[in-house]
């Protein structure tokens, strides 16, 4: 049974954006839900009048309108201005639609990601109100973090609320689109609903919603790559929770797994994924970077998988996992410029591609790969160009108007484009719909998508400097890292409490323990 409570809240217009031949300005801040017998402060919409309406960020949700004169209007949700203005991709969620609305009522409807409405009046209109509705599930923010530099922690926020907005019934790839739990998504998503809401049961119950509708040997959402994030994603989830129990009812499904991507190894030690093969979209139409990137996302994931093994005490598993690896070593192709193919051969353990992966900060990624190229930086000790990214990327979209972080995006796209908050001024680019490719064409492309989140988990996890030495968080190393920061505050959760990470530059750390929780031995005494 579903056990989240979903809060749902009306938030009020913030921003008339646009109008045509109305004047929506009583709309503004005002919180009225509920319909009025007086109508002495209705506002007429006349017919083929519109407005165009900003709620000031991204939300999960839909529209409360509240009427005195029922009659026909068009609404159009968008997670930009401009997508609210022209017409938005009905996939996986109506954001355009005609509705008769009822005299004297508040009628609700819509359920996707949005940020701004327009909403015409086929016929005149009278409303007393427009809100949004924010539809929440309730979760625990247990994790925190807060340093020194406001644009680290601007960025931080927007990271998680991009994730939060995607936790629904399962862990969503995107509130808008697709609204569907994709396996390699999972990833980033996953080690950030760690690091702001602690192991929540959304986790395994997406991990199992995946496994259960994937019976062997089919793969996970029909990419064969996917089904090796599983392995990855199961390992980090035992890693945070400690859930042997848990772990051992995936036993049988891991060995048939590694068993079968056994198979997909030749005797050079190459691997040979069958259709469909996919990394992310900007390697998706090149041969050399695919076969790069899956030699290391295959070794990367029976590396997590002697892990899982060695914790369920099967012998036969670890000796599989440990032999895969060792052959996939044996075979290290060239990642060219390709930054997520050396990400993952770096976290793979199969080759050295630090050159490439620093080349170039800032291009050659993608908001999905850069989940990849961030965790590579850190296994590198590259923590100050890491947060550098971090500035120039993410904060790239916080610069153009975003609230939450985007299902891809290229620094290349700024040049001569407008924000994705105001209508795009004549001669420039518009940034939602002149760019993107592949699945997220024009105003098809998600400006929320969890797998763009990985600033969360990323900075809670290297700046705090923990490393977990036992299952379930409950010892730890620490080794905090300013890299060039005055100071930090981090919160890092653990399923006995959250650890609290003090430091100011040229002192010493503070850390403090929630029972339950200790150093390791080594570090007893420091």
């Amino acid at each position: 049974m579903n056990s989240f409570a979903c809060r749902k809240t009306y938030l009020p217009v913030r921003r008339i954006v646009w109008s045509s031949n109305c004047d929506g300005s009583r709309f503004l801040n005002k919180e009225q839900c509920q319909c009025s017998f007086h109508c002495e402060h209705d506002t007429l919409l006349p017919a083929g009048s519109a407005l165009l309406l900003d709620f000031g960020t991204e939300l999960a949700g839909g529209a409360a309108i509240v009427t005195c004169t029922g009659g026909r209007c068009r609404l159009r949700f968008g997670e930009s201005a401009s997508e609210a203005m022209g017409s938005p991709d009905q996939t996986h969620a109506i954001h355009d639609t005609e509705l008769l609305l009822p005299a004297f009522g508040t009628f609700e409807y819509g359920t996707t990601g949005f940020r701004f409405l327009r909403i015409d009046a086929i016929e005149e209109l009278k409303l007393q109100n427009i809100l949004a509705i924010s539809l929440e599930y309730s979760v625990d923010e247990c994790g925190s973090f807060e340093c020194s530099d406001p644009r680290l922690n601007q960025i931080w926020k927007t990271a998680r609320r991009t994730v939060r907005l995607c936790m629904g019934n399962y862990l969503f790839d995107g509130v808008k689109r697709d609204r569907l739990v994709w396996m390699g998504d999972l990833y980033p998503e996953l080690k950030s609903v760690i690091a702001a809401y602690g192991c929540h049961e959304i986790l395994p119950r997406s991990l199992d919603f995946v496994r259960d509708d994937t019976p062997l040997p089919a793969t996970m959402n029909n990419i064969t790559s996917y089904s090796l994030w599983w392995i990855i994603c199961q390992s980090e989830y035992f890693r945070a929770s400690g859930n042997l129990e848990y772990l051992r009812e995936q036993q049988s499904y891991l060995r048939g797994l590694a068993e079968q991507f056994t198979s997909y190894i030749d005797s050079t030690g190459a691997e040979q994924l069958p259709p469909r093969r996919f990394l992310d979209w900007p390697s998706n139409d090149d041969a050399v970077a695919m076969h790069a990137g899956l030699q290391g996302l295959m070794a990367f994931a029976f590396r997590r998988g002697a892990e899982l093994a060695a914790a369920l005490d099967d012998r036969q598993l670890l000796e599989l996992c440990r032999s895969n690896v060792a052959r996939l070593a044996g075979h290290r192709p060239a990642c060219e410029e390709n930054k997520t193919a050396a990400a993952l051969q770096i976290l793979g353990g199969i080759a050295d591609r630090s050159e490439t992966l620093l080349a170039s900060p800032g291009k050659n990624i993608s908001t999905f790969g850069g989940a990849f190229v961030l965790d590579a930086m850190a296994e590198l000790g590259k923590i100050p160009e890491g947060l550098q990214l971090i500035r120039t990327y993410w904060g790239a979209m916080i610069d153009r108007g975003a609230t939450t972080f985007w299902e891809d995006f290229n620094l290349d796209w700024l040049e001569n484009s407008g924000r994705i908050d105001e209508l795009t001024p004549p001669g420039m680019r518009d940034l939602h719909a002149d760019y993107g490719n592949y699945c997220y064409k024009g105003l098809r492309h998600s400006l929320c998508h969890g797998w763009a989140s990985a600033p969360c988990f990323w900075l809670s996890e290297t700046l705090s400097g923990i490393r977990f030495t036992r299952p379930g968080r409950s010892e730890l190393t620490a080794s905090p890292r300013l890299a060039g920061l005055e100071w930090m505050r981090i919160g890092v959760p653990t399923p006995r409490g959250t650890i609290l990470v003090e430091q100011e530059a040229d002192k010493a750390p503070e850390i403090t323990l929630p029972e339950g929780v200790r150093l390791a031995p080594q570090e007893a005494g420091s």
